[in-house]
C-alpha cells in the first residue's frame, strides 16, 4: 500500500491540533495526561508538536475527553477542510 504524502493544509491542521491539545493540557505534565489515557508519552509529544499531524480519531477523542475539551471545539480550532480540497487517494 502506498501512503499518499500529506498536503501543506493537512500538516498545518496537525500543527493546530497539537497547539489546541497543548493549551488544553495547561499545567498538567505530558506524562500525567499520557498515563491517564493509556498512551506512550512520546506519542503525545509527537501529536502536540505536530510530528503526527493525522492521529486516529479515537486518539483525539480520548485526549479531548481527558482534557475536558469538546470535540466541536477541536474541529473549530483546527478548521474544517476547505471546500475546494479534493479527497486524497493512493
Amino acid at each position: 500500500m502506498v501512503r499518499v504524502p500529506l498536503t501543506p493544509q493537512e500538516r498545518e491542521r496537525g500543527r493546530r491540533l497539537g497547539e489546541v491539545l497543548r493549551d488544553a493540557r495547561g499545567p498538567r505534565s505530558m506524562t500525567a495526561v499520557a498515563a491517564a489515557v493509556g498512551m506512550p508519552v512520546e506519542t503525545l509529544r509527537k501529536i502536540e508538536s505536530g510530528r503526527v499531524p493525522t492521529p486516529a480519531f479515537f486518539t483525539v477523542a480520548t485526549l479531548a475527553g481527558e482534557l475536558g475539551l469538546p470535540l466541536d471545539a477541536v474541529v473549530d480550532a483546527c478548521g474544517a477542510p476547505a471546500e475546494h480540497e479534493q479527497p486524497r487517494t493512493a
